[in-house]
């Protein structure tokens, strides 16, 4: 049994790490408290365990009388004699008080007073190793489950990871490895606890510290973080260097380290944001790729109001409101995000106003637009890209196809030579129409007196003009009047 006792010993001293003084004193404890039971209640019971042999010894101090009344307490002159040669009535002598088979029953006592050693000594070495680590990563194996619990082997240590700090997302097998953030030792009813977390923000800041080493040195500094567990995390960065880029820092070479980041948080999104003093443009990025038209900001309330487009609003709110709730956490203000307001157009009026863009066309009519729009070319462009035939084929159109089309090629050329239809009018007038300065020449105006005289003398007929000029051209010279 003292054999066994030894290998106990061991075990605990060298898987345990506590060390073999500790271990020897609870020992003696134990063996006191079985001696007690054994002698009886003997006066400064003392037990002996020989670390190398395991043997145990018990020892009594008593009182040396002359008559023993009291087997407890006395010893007898005599044979206190033959401890201690010049004992006394009234000296006080320790004595050996060992019973028989005294060996197995104080072993039994060790082995349960060195467990519950055991469960002391690790409370301690607990608080001692982890109450300065608050903060850190770990890694450890999960051992088993207690309730929605997971507790976690840690080597000499067991942790716990509770149900309120796990990511909602994860389910965890035993023997699967964690890295987990210390977020505190507690004293639990069972002594220090060391709790874990998966799902504290800190744990994605502490990645950040571990994997970029300008978030470490202090060049790049973490601002806010704004988390919600397996689903998406956004973080504010700033750079204190303006020579370094602090997304471009967090987000690494090819993008090598965040994506260690998202693989050890289970592909969790994480958006790296440029930290802004300036609240629209903190927002702003925030927010991207999302497009943002207006702002209204009410620096009394922190409350920020945000308008966007309709195509734009379901990107700026996020799934569930995601994106919004993070912005909103991350900057510390309200964010209240809605839709601008955008005039309906009636069916109606987007016909109306398609026959009129098609009628202002010059040569097409404002029926052969709406007979156009009416056969489906509501746009200019749809004109462009049909053939005679196509037009042809439309009721009422049969004789005009021609003419159409060419209206259309005309109306494309002068498009893309940039002229507008005032010009183009102006550029090329209508064949039937004369122009004002021809007419007004044809037309002398009337004289009368002598002006009359005077013109009808200088007016001469084109035959006479022509006379003349014959007259020139064979070398004769033309009277003058």
């Amino acid at each position: 049994m003292n054999a066994e006792l030894l290998a106990v010993l061991d075990q605990f001293e060298k898987e345990r790490g506590i060390k073999r003084e500790d271990l020897m004193a609870a020992v003696n404890e134990a063996v006191v408290t079985a001696a007690k039971k054994a002698v009886g209640p003997a006066r400064d019971l003392r037990c002996e365990t020989d670390p190398k042999t395991g043997e145990i010894r018990a020892f009594a101090k008593l009182i040396v009388v002359d008559r023993v009344k009291s087997e407890h307490d006395e010893i007898s002159r005599f044979d206190a004699m033959q401890i201690k040669d010049d004992a006394r009535p009234g000296d006080e002598i320790e004595k050996e008080v060992t019973p028989a088979g005294f060996g197995r029953i104080a072993a039994q006592h060790a082995k349960q007073a060195l467990l519950q050693q055991m469960r002391r000594a690790e409370k301690a070495m607990i608080w001692d190793e982890f109450k300065d680590r608050t903060g850190d990563i770990v890694s450890g194996t999960v051992r088993g489950f207690e309730r929605s619990d997971v507790k976690l082997d840690l080597g000499k240590f067991e942790a716990l990871l509770p149900n309120r700090e796990r990511v909602p997302i994860e389910e965890y097998q035993v023997g699967e490895r964690l890295r987990c953030f210390v977020k505190a030792v507690e004293d639990g009813p069972n002594g220090p606890e060391i709790i874990l977390s998966r799902a504290d923000p800190q744990f994605v800041i502490k990645l950040f510290n571990n994997e970029v080493s300008e978030i470490a040195d202090g060049t790049v500094e973490v601002i806010a973080i704004a988390r919600e567990p397996g689903f998406r995390t956004k973080l504010a960065v700033h750079s204190r260097d303006n020579r370094v880029d602090p997304v471009g820092a967090c987000v690494g070479l090819r993008g090598q380290r965040v994506k260690n980041i998202v693989r050890e948080l289970n592909n969790e999104k994480v958006d790296i944001i440029k930290w802004d003093s300036d609240i629209q443009t903190y927002v702003t990025n925030c927010l991207a790729p999302a497009v943002l038209k207006d702002f209204e900001i009410d620096e009394a309330n922190k409350r920020v109001r945000i308008l966007v487009s309709e195509d734009q609003l379901s990107l700026a709110i996020g799934k569930r409101g995601q994106n919004a709730r993070l912005t909103s956490k991350l900057s510390g203000w309200q964010i209240d995000i809605d839709a601008e307001e955008v005039e309906t157009v009636s069916f109606d009026d987007q016909v109306a106003q398609a026959i009129a863009a098609i009628a202002a066309v010059p040569g097409i009519s404002e029926e052969q637009a709406t007979t156009l729009v009416n056969c489906g070319f509501h746009t200019f462009e749809d004109l462009r890209q049909a053939e005679v035939d196509d037009l042809a084929g439309m009721p009422g159109l049969e004789e005009s196809a021609q003419a159409l089309h060419e209206a259309v090629q005309a109306e494309t050329t002068r498009r893309e030579n940039g002229e507008t239809p005032a010009e183009a009018e102006q550029a090329e007038p209508q064949p039937d129409e004369t122009p004002e300065s021809e007419e007004e020449s044809a037309e002398p105006a009337p004289a009368s007196g002598e002006d009359e005289e005077e013109a009808t003398e200088q007016a001469t007929t084109p035959d006479e003009e022509s006379a003349e000029d014959s007259k020139e051209s064979m070398g004769e010279p033309t009277p003058s009047t």
